[in-house]
Formats: C-alpha cells, structure tokens, sequence
C-alpha cells in the first residue's frame, strides 16, 4: 500500500501563483510514477502532470509552460512532489488529487484531494 498526503491549494486572484505538496509514503519502492489530476464541478477528472522516477515530466496542452511538476524529495521512506502553478485562469478551478502508480501491483493510489479555486 502507498499512501498519499497533499498539502496547499486554497483561493487566489487570477494570474496569481499557487504551490501544492504531494508525500507518498509506505511501499514507495513500487512507485513507477506520481502525477496530478484535477476535476472541476461536473466534469471528468483529468491528468495533467506527470513525473517519473526517472523525472520524466508530461504536461496536458491546457497547462503547458503554466505548471511545473517537480520531485523534491526521495529516500527509503518517503517521496515528496511538488506542484508549482502560476498564472492561474479561472478554469482552473477545481479539486486537485495527486496520484501514484505503482506498475509491480498495476494500480492508482490517490491523496484526500486540495481546492484550488481561482476568483477575483
């Protein structure tokens, strides 16, 4: 079992920057790769960072150049990732979840989620 706890988000003007933290901690050695997703009200939850143990990043086309995922951390215990966003749009607003995905138990961990919500 991996478990994931995050930390930050909350309430910022448009344009304005933002970070959340992502530990994962447990069977960490399992752990191919740790991302997030974000799903805004009444829409699909979608991945839009990703970064691998070898810190390969992927981005969705709607964040490109906007967020920056980043491993900031990593020993025997424990693995901290680090979500840097800035120029926040509105349409960012939603609940923001970090991922693990372990490729030895083939499954998708998840933390308790973190509001982000853009507004003036």
């Amino acid at each position: 079992q991996v478990q994931l706890v995050e930390s930050g988000g909350g309430l910022v003007q448009p344009g304005g920057s933002l970070g959340l933290s992502c530990t994962a901690s447990g069977s960490i050695f399992s752990v191919y790769s740790m991302g997030w997703y974000r799903q805004a009200p009444g829409k699909q939850r979608e991945l839009f960072a990703t970064i691998t143990n070898g810190g390969e990043t992927t981005y969705a086309d709607s964040v490109k150049g906007r967020f920056t995922i980043s491993t900031i951390s990593r020993d025997n215990v424990k693995i901290t990732v680090y979500l840097q966003l800035i120029s926040l749009k509105p349409d960012d607003t939603a609940v923001y979840y970090c991922n693990a995905f372990s490729m030895l138990y083939t499954r998708n961990y998840w933390g308790q989620g973190a509001q982000v919500t853009v507004s003036s």
